[in-house]
């Protein structure tokens, strides 16, 4: 279970339709990373020989232009025999020392603390400091660190020689103005995460996805480089990193506005810079990573106390046409792809959306402590596609859902794009977010008449809308439910009110007619005026 702050490893996907776990996972992808991801840089040096250098945003993305018309190499291993040999135990014994932390005894309240190479992290990134409009390279030893091992290999640790750290993580008072928390971290890859008030580390972000769940490899682009311009106040910080792979070359900048006493969600302005030496059949911008094991609806495939175990309940999307699209996430014994075009997509993100305990009575994991993440488009993205990935698991370690744009048109060698969106992090909870009512739960199971033998091809969904105008409305009011499918035959729908919480429930009863795959779609209307999200499902056989 990840419960804690400090950051696991990066998410990265699944191999086959067969789950295996994370651990397992990643271990099995390092020697593709190491294939796929990016050469060292190397920064430019003041003409004086010192290491001080100019910097901004656009001679640093001229510089990631000039290096994606250059041939790739890729990143050199760390040589460190020491770190080199560290497993998973053996990586979380390293531990930053917090009272070396960079801008701990500076008034605006970030500090930056760094990871250790190792285990997974075969390969070490820059850190720069920019002030003025010069940078400086911020520099590591051994000696910034805490080695938590017997006294042999402690010894050992503190002899080795250091390669340089591998990520970082900022901490800011979010929750307690006098504690400085973990605000967000840059680790693996293009990997990064983040955190609201009183939120634990959930899902991820990622800066590019290239080609995932296709014929052939996925590739992993890598920030191999972070500027950090020292911050004014304590209102915002802006983080630039390079990232490159086989495929790309890029210039990130992230503007970050942390959660606290009068904010709950942490907000970044991310902008891409994106150029590219090669052509690539699908680019996913803004990628989304978290994990659904099981929830109400797939709960029986599960022996588990729990009655939920999920990072991310679902899917909301709203599309140019002003409505509000839920999917709840899915977790079958198949692979699963949802597409929705759109002309100039609003908004979407991955929600928890459930925040009481009860809901996962987990005690350690704190499910209902997980942030969601929204991307909104800044920019112009112009037409294209969300895609939702849905992969076979069997374990909460396994991170088996990925979200991501794929912008229209082909992305070819010697062309660039730029993106622009904005990221929320928090709880974002629904009745606070829109006049729509919304969908608390989902739930399926066998169809048909409880109490009786029914076909075996009768499935039954059960829609809980809660919030919007529906507390308001009457029991006889008559309502316009718009149901439709793609496969099978709809049997039956009724919509009608719970006392015991005031929800509203859709039951739609379906012969699946034995389809692999069903698509289901469905909403409330009083008359032509939606006053529901549109629910949107797939049904995958038998979950």
């Amino acid at each position: 279970m990840d419960n804690g702050q400090t950051p696991t490893a990066p998410k990265m996907k699944i191999q086959t339709p067969h789950t295996i776990s994370r651990r397992s996972l990643l271990q099995g992808v390092i020697a593709s990373a190491v294939l796929l991801s990016s050469t060292s840089l190397t920064p430019a040096v003041a003409a004086d020989g010192t290491d001080s250098f100019a910097f901004n945003y656009d001679s640093f993305s001229a510089r990631m232009r000039d290096v994606a018309a250059a041939p790739y190499a890729p990143p050199k291993l760390i040589s460190s025999a020491f770190y080199e040999g560290l497993d998973y135990d053996g990586h979380r014994r390293v531990q930053f020392n917090t009272k070396r932390a960079v801008w701990a005894e500076q008034d605006h309240g970030y500090q930056v603390h760094v990871f250790p190479p190792g285990w997974l992290f075969k390969e070490t990134v820059s850190l720069f400091e920019v002030n003025d409009g010069q940078a400086r390279p911020m520099n590591f030893t051994g000696a910034d660190f805490n080695f938590y091992f017997d006294e042999d290999q402690k010894s050992q640790a503190e002899n080795a020689e250091f390669p340089g750290v591998a990520g970082f993580r900022l901490n800011h008072p979010i929750n307690d103005k006098d504690r400085a928390d973990e605000l967000v971290s840059f680790l693996g890859a293009s990997y990064f995460r983040a955190l609201g008030r009183d939120n634990i580390y959930g899902l991820s972000a990622r800066g590019l996805l290239i080609n995932s769940w296709r014929d052939g490899p996925e590739e992993f682009p890598r920030f191999s480089e972070f500027y950090l311009e020292r911050p004014q106040n304590s209102d915002s910080i802006t983080i630039y990193a390079a990232l490159e792979s086989q495929s790309v070359a890029g210039a990130y900048r992230f503007i970050i506005r942390p959660a606290g006493e009068n904010r709950q969600e942490t907000v970044m302005e991310v902008t891409a810079r994106l150029y590219f030496r090669a052509d690539i059949a699908e680019l996913g911008i803004a990628p989304l990573t978290s994990m659904f094991l099981f929830g109400a609806a797939n709960h029986i495939s599960f022996d588990d106390y729990r009655p939920q175990v999920h990072d991310s309940t679902g899917l909301l999307v709203e599309p140019s046409d002003g409505t509000v699209i839920w999917r709840p996430l899915n977790n079958t014994k198949t692979l699963g792809n949802t597409y929705l075009a759109d002309k100039a997509i609003r908004s979407f993100g991955l929600y928890q959306r459930g925040r009481d305990f009860e809901t996962y009575q987990d005690a350690g994991a704190h499910y209902e402590r997980r942030p969601s993440l929204k991307v909104e488009p800044i920019s112009n993205w112009g037409e294209g596609t969300i895609r939702l990935i849905e992969i076979p698991a069997r374990y909460e370690a396994d991170d088996n859902i990925g979200a991501f744009w794929i912008p229209a048109g082909a992305i070819t060698a010697g062309s660039s794009r730029e993106f622009s969106y904005r990221l929320t992090w928090g709880d974002l909870n629904a009745e606070e977010h829109s006049t729509l009512a919304y969908v608390a739960e989902t739930r399926a199971g066998m169809g048909g008449v409880s109490g009786v033998e029914n076909a075996t091809a009768l499935r039954k969904f059960v829609i809980d809308f809660a919030g919007g105008r529906l507390p308001d409305l009457e029991p006889d009011t008559e309502f316009n439910v718009l149901v439709t499918n793609s496969a099978g035959s709809i049997v039956s729908t009724t919509f009608s009110r719970i006392d015991a919480n005031e929800h509203w429930r859709l039951v739609i009863d379906i012969d699946t007619a034995d389809q692999p795959l069903i698509e289901l779609k469905a909403s409330i209307a009083l008359g032509n005026e939606p006053i529901t999200e549109t629910w949107i499902y797939q049904w995958r056989g038998i979950e």
